[in-house]
């Protein structure tokens, strides 16, 4: 697995400025760096989440060592008999592997999940998925499914659901995440799928926690922030961490919308909003 730097936020601290919490965080990651072999990090950062009954884990989904990562989280959880089930992002709502045997193939595993190759490729998240498989964890799809989307996208009830700052940040963070080449008026109809996309994964976590274990959510890194992400559609009574995974320089917002942020290295540069603009006109 790749070296990696951890900042923690201390929610205790919550007169501190920005600025100065940024520092503290990034010298305790320097400090954890040097003092921890890298084999021994996830362990440790474990006992510092634990106990919770859901574990956020939010990556980026073309780095390679955000699912390096989730699978050493799969594996470390399930070896300490912990780990209730493993709720995905990439596959649908009410898709479960629960009825396969630990030695099921992978293609049983694409079928239970019902897996879009196209939209997730399978050898990206395999490890992942088949590491929970192998050691009798269910796993479970979480996303809207796509027949529920255009319903999701007319629904203004969600509107409502965000603080008006916590909504405006997330149809900035969409607007910019698709370079400014969406139209106005498609902003807030994704903001509404987005918030529902939110809400099915927060269903699915709820039904899977299991007393004395921990559920793990692997989403996209936007979905598992503490202020606008699936953490809002949680029961307050419900204890969750979430572990943001970063590829290259995190920020100080990151940090202080999650509990933990797992810096990996940079990923080659590619020029996103070029293949984004290729996308939207063909």
């Amino acid at each position: 697995m790749a070296r990696v730097h951890l900042y923690e936020r201390h929610r205790e601290h919550d007169v501190t400025s920005t600025t100065t919490r940024a520092a503290l965080l990034a010298l305790v990651a320097a400090l954890v760096t040097a003092c921890a072999g890298t084999g021994d990090l996830v362990a440790q950062r474990l006992n510092a989440l634990l106990p919770a009954d859901a574990i956020l884990l939010g990556e980026q989904h073309d780095a390679a060592a955000h699912q390096q990562l989730q699978r050493s989280f799969v594996k470390a959880l399930a070896q300490r008999g912990q780990l209730a089930a493993l709720v995905l992002e990439m596959a649908e709502s009410g898709t479960s592997t629960s009825a396969l045997a630990r030695d099921a193939t992978e293609q049983q595993v694409q079928a239970a999940l019902r897996w879009n190759d196209a939209g997730w490729p399978w050898e990206r998240y395999a490890p992942v998925v088949m590491a929970a498989v192998a050691h009798g964890v269910p796993v479970l799809g979480a996303n809207l499914p796509r027949s529920a989307m255009r319903s999701s996208m007319l629904d203004n009830r969600l509107d409502k659901h965000l603080t008006d700052s916590a909504l405006e940040r997330q149809r900035e963070a969409i607007r910019l995440g698709h370079c400014d080449l969406l139209p106005s008026e498609r902003l807030m109809p994704m903001l509404r799928i987005q918030l529902a996309r939110d809400a099915s994964m927060a269903h699915t976590v709820v039904q899977a926690v299991r007393p004395g274990q921990t559920v793990l959510l692997v989403a996209g890194g936007g979905h598992v922030l503490r202020e606008s992400g699936v953490p809002t559609h949680l029961p307050a009574s419900l204890r969750v961490r979430t572990v943001l995974a970063v590829a290259g320089t995190s920020t100080a917002e990151e940090a202080l919308a999650s509990d933990l942020v797992w810096q990996t290295p940079a990923l080659a540069p590619r020029d996103h909003c070029a293949e984004l603009a290729r996308q939207l006109k063909g």
